[in-house]
């Protein structure tokens, strides 16, 4: 009877320790310095999936997450858009993804409105949100040339200052890796 119970036991903990283990985050500690974690999520002109790894290797990027209905993510594309028109031509990059539902016809109507150049993703699932253990929208994440995030910025943030655009000059002067 004694090993039943000690079997039991075994057989608990180890089902225990699964399912701790298959249930923590995916990425763990999103901040300053950490490599930026790779997402999915569809490009609103080609209607193809991209991820991080593969459509913005080794370039400077704004990762941006946002949804149309988010008053603070409307003030802030002007100032990103006004900040990838400056550096667009030596590799800066924007992906900008909307959390909003399924239908993105009021994501276009938006890009379209407000005449934005750089990248629009689309990932409904907000499956983005957990990997960037964003909290709200808008949350941006700028990314440097190697992968790793250089600055956190929660709710709208002036992207077209001084200040970021010496960042992102500084970030884009370092050498492709």
């Amino acid at each position: 009877m004694r090993n039943k119970a000690v079997l039991w036991l075994i057989i608990l903990a180890v089902a225990v320790g699964t399912y701790l283990l298959q249930s923590r985050p995916e990425h763990e500690g999103i901040a300053v310095g950490s490599v930026a974690p790779n997402f999915t999520a569809r490009d609103l002109r080609s209607g193809k999936q991209v991820t991080l790894r593969t459509e913005y290797a080794r370039t400077v990027t704004l990762v941006n997450i946002w949804g149309t209905w988010c008053g603070p993510c409307r003030q802030e594309m002007p100032a990103m858009d006004s900040l990838y028109r400056a550096y667009a031509a030596r590799g800066f990059r924007i992906a900008a993804i909307s959390v909003d539902e399924p239908s993105l016809e009021g994501v276009r109507k938006f890009v379209a409105e407000h005449q934005i150049s750089f990248d629009v993703l689309n990932d409904s699932s907000r499956r983005i949100m957990e990997i960037y253990q964003a909290t709200a929208v808008p949350e941006s994440f700028l990314v440097d040339r190697t992968g790793h995030i250089i600055r956190i910025a929660q709710l709208a943030a002036p992207w077209n200052s001084p200040q970021n655009r010496r960042i992102v000059e500084e970030l884009l002067a370092t050498a492709t890796p």
